[in-house]
């Protein structure tokens, strides 16, 4: 079962004065036969981003940020023994997503999750461990660890018995 996350939003009353607009909490809409389940927590459509009022007025993305926009979720993996998709489906998925790897991964990706967005992407382990794919090497990650992720092709591989949660800050990097 997903862990859910709380998220509280601030902002400002009609006298300035910072106030709670929401505290919610939100649960992770997963894919259990692929072992992900994510939880979007904020978007932003422009650089500078805006102010908004609710969380209701969020755009509606995929995967990747729009341009010149943020994505800010929380993803829990499962380990990879746990997930029940073949491997030719997790790779129609990740096409369907439209986050096909680049380069010599593109037709035959050395993982099913392989993928490339257009971002910098911020991430920190918050709990379990992973191994992150590039083109030709993996690095072992645990809780507290951050990654700096400027658009390269990349898969996440939970091999180990317990589900892992990262947070992600993505950046559109092309406008």
């Amino acid at each position: 079962m997903p862990t859910s996350t709380r998220r509280v939003v601030t902002g400002k009353d009609a006298n300035g004065k910072a106030i709670v607009l929401s505290d919610e909490t939100l649960a992770a809409h997963g894919r259990p036969e692929l072992g992900i389940a994510p939880t979007l927590l904020w978007v932003t459509d422009s650089s500078p981003p805006q102010v908004r009022a609710t969380s209701s007025d969020l755009p509606q993305v995929g995967i990747a940020p729009p341009p010149n926009g943020t994505i800010f979720r929380v993803i829990e993996l499962a380990p990879e023994q746990t997930i029940t998709a073949t491997e030719e489906a997790r790779r129609q998925a990740m096409r369907q997503m439209k986050l096909a790897p680049e380069g010599a991964q593109k037709d035959n990706p050395r993982h099913p999750g392989m993928h490339r967005t257009n971002s910098i992407d911020y991430a920190v382990i918050l709990s379990g461990e992973v191994d992150m794919l590039l083109d030709e090497e993996d690095v072992h990650l645990t809780a507290g660890d951050v990654i700096v992720q400027q658009a390269t092709n990349h898969a996440w591989a939970n091999r180990g018995n317990v589900p892992c949660r990262i947070a992600f800050i993505l950046v559109n990097a092309c406008g």
